[in-house]
């Protein structure tokens, strides 16, 4: 399709023009604010090249934020958590300028592991995906599971034939966030199917973990203790390591709400 071009269009007819420019080359975000900018351009008194730059950066910054938008959904996080919702006075034990640190994803960048070890309730699950979310919002792919969801379909995909695939399909991602890591024993197959995805991204993509179990105690989710060792290995070396602590937020927050009910 041609448009015709002539000069001295009418204003209806300009703008009939731009919004059919603007679908052939689907530029949706200039379609949609372009009224809005021009009248602030007039106001201002924007040459024609800083009008231009305003309406090119306005598509820009927007297609820039449906990628983000898109990759966090791809992420699959169950839910939605931020490191500016974190409440870092309540959780001593985290440090604010460790974790803004680890927001700019150099450790990513570098392939590094994370891994954030503390009992419930202390804030593992909100940074894994606040941390998670960063990655993806600067362009990372990332991908979050549960340990015992990402070890059944390892389990499931090794039965059908396709564990190759499954494993190359976990090994792509950037960020690997496994939550729950833990929480229930695997027995040896499932365990070594974990350690098969962990080789393969040992050192070429990084991995993020959160555990209510310290190193120590690991023994319980990977019964053979040679295998243990070395998941623990590749889930450490050249990692940041952070302890989350033994004292409940949620916890604390309940009883807290309850106590002033009770002056109430």
């Amino acid at each position: 399709m041609t448009l015709p071009r002539q000069r001295g269009l009418t204003e209806q007819a300009a703008d009939a023009a731009i919004d059919t420019a603007c679908r052939l080359l689907r530029l949706p975000s200039i379609r949609n604010e372009f009224n809005e900018i021009a009248d602030r351009a007039i106001k201002d008194q924007m040459t024609y090249r800083g009008f231009l730059a305003e309406l090119l950066m306005t598509e820009c910054d927007d297609r820039a934020r449906r990628r983000s938008e898109r990759r966090i959904k791809a992420a699959g996080f169950p839910r939605e958590k931020s490191l500016r919702a974190f409440d870092f006075d309540a959780n001593p034990n985290i440090d604010a300028a460790t974790i803004h640190t680890l927001a700019s994803c150099e450790w990513i960048k570098k392939s590094q592991p994370l891994c954030l070890i503390g009992d419930s309730g202390t804030g593992k699950s909100h940074m894994l995906i606040a941390l998670g979310a960063e990655a993806a919002m600067k362009g990372y792919r990332v991908r979050y599971t549960l340990a015992t969801k990402l070890v059944n379909e390892l389990v499931e995909a090794a039965d059908e034939k396709q564990l190759n695939k499954t494993i190359a399909r976990y090994g792509r991602v950037d960020l690997l966030c496994i939550d729950e890591l833990g929480y229930m024993e695997l027995d040896r197959h499932g365990a070594e199917l974990l350690f098969q995805v962990l080789t393969e991204r040992e050192e070429k993509n990084s991995v993020a973990i959160a555990s209510n179990e310290s190193f120590g105690g690991w023994t319980k989710t990977f019964t053979d203790p040679r295998l243990c060792a070395a998941i623990v290995d590749r889930l450490t070396f050249n990692g940041t390591i952070i302890e989350t602590g033994t004292d409940s937020y949620r916890l604390a927050t309940t009883r807290a709400r309850a106590e002033q009910g009770a002056a109430g």
